[in-house]
């Protein structure tokens, strides 16, 4: 038992790291190569923060674990609402922008329903995943379109583009490139064994240990730069970044077990779990108008947010 805790929270810890230090070199070598920072920012970087889950969703669909992979594409999109944002706005209450609430939220909305269009056969096919895989790059491509056009402020631009670093050495870049590509998937390897060695302890299905532990392990870079971004008086940037985590999350990293381990989803995730995501989700476009022309989450909202997470993590664990 405590070989894999160990296994489970070192592996989380250097998975973490490295993606951070992959993000940083490769966003600091890319911008020594002379790429506009926009394309940068809104490539390596808004895709770095969904690193960990990139790499869980690999090493466990590799393993023949799709369940695991599953879980944690919809377990970290309902941590990301719930328990981040949740957590962030005690801290503060979070504005959100009127881009933010006409374009990006819409489109969260709608790659979950395409996403829950396509598993509700109870089926992940190669097909299926490329069609996410397009239907992300389609919506990257907007981004970018959009950014290099408008000039107004966006918040899910602004925070991809304000992450990428300044003043790098290529070389230092190409060493933390390199560190980061060995250590990214050792250590999620390292966390997937981990999760399944403490799954089989207690008797969990592969599908639990993804929507919890594993989910909410791979969401701590995104409660760290929401906390960041309350604490920079940045608040409007923390909707973005949950936005564009989860956007990537259900169609690029939901795309990689079809892709790679093509076969059945397990029929709760979807009659409970990706209803939860499309719930929260729609549920967050709610909370942020009941507060008016604000358009903000408040503390009370942030509470509420919680109290959604706990009482989802115990249907889960009361069904077990």
């Amino acid at each position: 038992m405590l070989v894999n805790i160990l296994l489970l929270c070192v592996g989380l810890a250097v998975l973490v790291f490295s993606a951070d230090k992959f993000v940083y070199g490769a966003s600091a070598f890319a911008r020594n190569l002379g790429l506009p920072p926009m394309l940068i920012g809104l490539t390596i970087v808004a895709m770095g923060s969904s690193a960990p889950e990139m790499f869980v969703a690999a090493t466990a669909s590799l393993e023949g674990m799709n369940d695991t992979a599953i879980g944690n594409v919809l377990g970290s999109n309902v941590a990301n609402i719930t328990l981040i944002l949740g957590i962030t706005a005690l801290f503060g209450a979070i504005s959100v922008s009127s881009k933010t609430l006409k374009r990006e939220i819409p489109l969260m909305l709608a790659a979950t329903v395409l996403a829950g269009y396509l598993i509700q056969d109870g089926m992940l096919t190669v097909i299926e995943g490329v069609i996410l895989v397009v239907a992300f790059l389609v919506i990257m491509m907007g981004f970018i379109y959009q950014a290099m056009s408008n000039k107004e402020p966006d918040a899910l631009i602004d925070e991809v583009d304000s992450e990428i670093p300044k003043d790098v050495p290529t070389i230092r870049a190409i060493i933390w490139i390199i560190i980061g590509m060995v250590l990214l998937p050792l250590s999620a390897g390292w966390m997937v064994d981990g999760a399944v060695g403490i799954a089989k302890i207690y008797g969990l299905s592969d599908l639990v240990i993804g929507l919890t532990i594993i989910a909410v392990g791979t969401s701590l870079p995104e409660l760290a730069a929401c906390i960041a971004g309350m604490l920079k008086k940045e608040d409007d940037l923390a909707i973005g970044n949950i936005v564009g985590s989860n956007l990537f999350n259900i169609l690029a990293v939901l795309a990689i077990p079809g892709l790679l381990s093509p076969g059945a989803v397990d029929a709760t995730a979807i009659s409970r779990d990706f209803y939860m995501v499309l719930g929260t989700s729609a549920a967050l476009v709610v909370l942020v108008l009941s507060s008016g022309a604000k358009k903000q989450l408040t503390r009370w909202h942030g509470v509420l947010l919680l109290l959604t997470f706990i009482a989802y993590q115990y249907m889960i664990f009361s069904a077990t």
